[in-house]
């Protein structure tokens, strides 16, 4: 008989379904508003169980760093970690701040709520923190990163929304999508910077600017993409239903280069954003 393998037990995990249940309830909550079975005054809920959530990833980000002595920025578990603590944080103040971004919370709810159910599954293991990372360029690339992340999140909510049923008549539509493209030229400066503060450790931590692996190029490709559907907004005037597709794609692409590629590839920068 083949011997059981069991995951060693972290205790931030207990802190994660937390906050993971409290995403799950700010997702139903903000469901009900959009289908008309709950009103907007709910709104205030949907925000209490998202700051909720963030509280609880807030603590399970800090057991973990104290626990491992190194940031949450190493090993799959910990990236989708302080990710899911990042987007939530960064969703929770636009969605307070700025009422328009509210529509697309059906959208970036639930992919919060994924992206927490996948934490879970992940072993919780520890790596050990390579040499290179002790460099300042790593904290403002990570910063940066997870800003872009943010950004872009919230841009693809809005985008979403338009493209399956509008955000109310044709005056709020051309309002979420301005703000929807406000959203993803944030994200895009974010990018930039990401981009450059990486080239700047990397420069640090392996003696050069850009090395061409996984990570970097699809990073690059992504940026590239980006770019074009900002510049393609402004200049070519393409059809909307065009640019909330676009928005969509660099969402997408940004999830599999940062929390695809790392993983399975060799690169020596594995799981930094």
């Amino acid at each position: 008989m083949l011997p059981t393998v069991t995951q060693p037990f972290a205790p931030e995990v207990l802190w994660i379904w937390g906050g993971l249940a409290g995403y799950i309830a700010s997702a139903v909550a903000s469901i009900r508003i959009r289908t008309g079975a709950a009103s907007r005054r709910a709104e205030g809920r949907v925000l209490g169980a998202l700051w909720f959530a963030v509280a609880l990833l807030a603590v399970a980000v800090t057991q973990r760093w104290l626990r491992v002595g190194h940031g949450p920025f190493l090993t799959l578990f910990e990236v989708l970690l302080s990710n899911i603590f990042s987007l939530g944080l960064f969703y929770a103040v636009a969605y307070w701040r700025a009422p328009a971004v509210r529509p697309g919370a059906v959208i970036v709810l639930p992919v919060l709520v994924v992206l927490g159910a996948w934490n879970v599954t992940v072993s919780p293991v520890p790596g050990s923190l390579p040499a290179t990372y002790d460099n300042p360029w790593l904290w403002v690339h990570v910063g940066t990163g997870k800003m872009f992340l943010g950004a872009c999140l919230t841009a693809a909510g809005l985008a979403g929304v338009l493209l399956m049923r509008g955000a109310g008549g044709p005056g709020g539509k051309r309002h979420a999508d301005v703000v929807a493209w406000r959203f993803m030229a944030l994200a895009f400066v974010f990018q930039t910077l990401l981009i450059v503060a990486g080239a700047a450790w990397a420069r640090d931590a392996w003696g050069r600017f850009w090395g061409w692996d996984p990570l970097e190029t699809w990073s690059l490709i992504t940026w590239l993409i980006a770019g074009t559907a900002l510049h393609a907004r402004l200049t070519w005037k393409l059809p909307p239903a065009v640019g909330w597709w676009s928005i969509l794609v660099v969402l997408v692409l940004a999830v599999l280069t940062f929390l695809g590629v790392p993983f399975l590839s060799h690169a020596p920068h594995r799981g930094i954003i």
